[in-house]
């Protein structure tokens, strides 16, 4: 799978909510009501990655969850990672 450009990345990130580019990774940050709340967010991501066989950075900072999203072996965004972007938008 190739990479995209950033100026692509940067036009298919409008179409996904607080997304947002950063080197060869795109991420964001959800906040959530508590500690449970962002751990059962991240056992739902977990899910979703598992069946894309694709796998997000995750770090959890009591009720912040960042997600950061990159196809290493391609070295950058790939659509890959913008489809997984949208499935977590979908369950967040």
């Amino acid at each position: 799978m190739s990479t995209l450009d950033h100026d692509t990345v940067r036009a298919r990130l409008g179409d996904l909510d607080g997304w947002e580019l950063d080197g060869d990774t795109i991420r964001r940050e959800f906040t959530f009501d508590g500690f449970r709340a962002a751990i059962d967010f991240i056992n739902r991501i977990a899910d979703l990655a598992d069946e894309a066989n694709h796998h997000p950075e995750l770090t959890n900072v009591y009720a912040t969850v960042t997600v950061v999203l990159t196809t290493h072996d391609a070295g950058g965004v790939t659509e890959k990672d913008l489809a997984l972007a949208g499935a977590i938008d979908g369950v967040a």
